[in-house]
């Protein structure tokens, strides 16, 4: 961990920073909404924590697919607290978590601290978010249509395989923003400038490349409008290792929500290249 990535050599703003921890306090207060938006100019986390017998493979899933699944942080088995936020507790610092059980969806949980008690020995991995890379897109101009119009990022699982490790396996996910053709190269360059929360977009224009055959129906999150002379834009997404857990069948997991993800302390500028 490098005092770049922890936000050592790029204070975040106070107001940005006392942003980001009050959304945390909200979480932990029971609050559940979508956080694209919420402290913009802060970098913004996927979560995926699973027993140690499968820790391994995780990480070497992550380290050969780093498109989607860019490690930001591992936190030690049975810890619950990250260099990236301090005083946040992963167990109850999210708006909403998924419980996976052999492969399986069980429920979603506001709070997650009987899941670590449950399971002592949970490694936890924090993975960059695209999230983080949208303020800038907003700053040069472009419109990010789910934020304006208040609703979940739409999602997609894709036909692309993943480079399977271990006993895991699984395929891409994208999320999905639509952009104004003539302002694709720019947001390809700004979001190219991001490569630890997914950097440049994986695919541009028709989604049956991917291997999705309708916009208006995500596989996560929610469907937006395309406006016309606008184009499809698909990014890599950190809800793939959820996509891997469903695939192999993986005994225990908790992740994040689709679209609910953990605000660091970090600015998005110590990711920025």
């Amino acid at each position: 961990m490098t005092q770049a990535s922890t936000g050592a050599f790029y204070p975040a703003s106070p107001a940005a920073l006392a942003a980001g921890r009050a959304a945390r306090a909200a979480y932990r207060a029971g609050k559940v909404a979508p956080t694209a938006g919420v402290a913009p100019g802060m970098t913004q986390a996927n979560m995926i924590a699973l027993p140690r017998d499968w820790a391994w493979d995780f990480l070497l899933y992550a380290q050969r697919n780093p498109k989607p699944c860019p490690v930001l942080d591992v936190i030690e088995a049975g810890a619950h607290h990250t260099v990236l936020a301090e005083g946040a507790d992963l167990r109850t610092d999210i708006p909403l978590y998924r419980v996976w059980r052999h492969g399986r969806l069980e429920a979603e949980v506001g709070d997650a601290t009987a899941l670590w008690a449950e399971h002592p020995d949970l490694v936890t991995f924090l993975i960059g978010c695209s999230f983080t890379f949208e303020t800038p897109l907003q700053e040069a101009g472009i419109e990010v249509r789910h934020i304006t119009d208040g609703v979940n990022v739409p999602m997609y699982r894709t036909s692309r395989a993943c480079r399977p490790a271990g006993r895991l396996h699984g395929e891409m996910v994208v999320s999905m923003r639509p952009i104004p053709a003539a302002r694709v190269a720019e947001a390809v360059m700004i979001s190219g400038r991001f490569p630890s929360v997914h950097g440049a977009p994986v695919h541009v224009g028709d989604p049956a490349a991917l291997g999705i055959h309708d916009l208006s129906r995500p596989d996560f999150g929610d469907a937006v409008r395309i406006e016309p002379g606008e184009v499809p834009v698909f990014w890599a997404c950190g809800v793939t290792p959820q996509a891997a857990v469903m695939a192999s069948g993986v005994p225990f997991a908790v992740t994040h929500a689709p679209g609910y993800m953990f605000i660091t302390d970090v600015p998005d500028g110590a990711y920025h290249v």
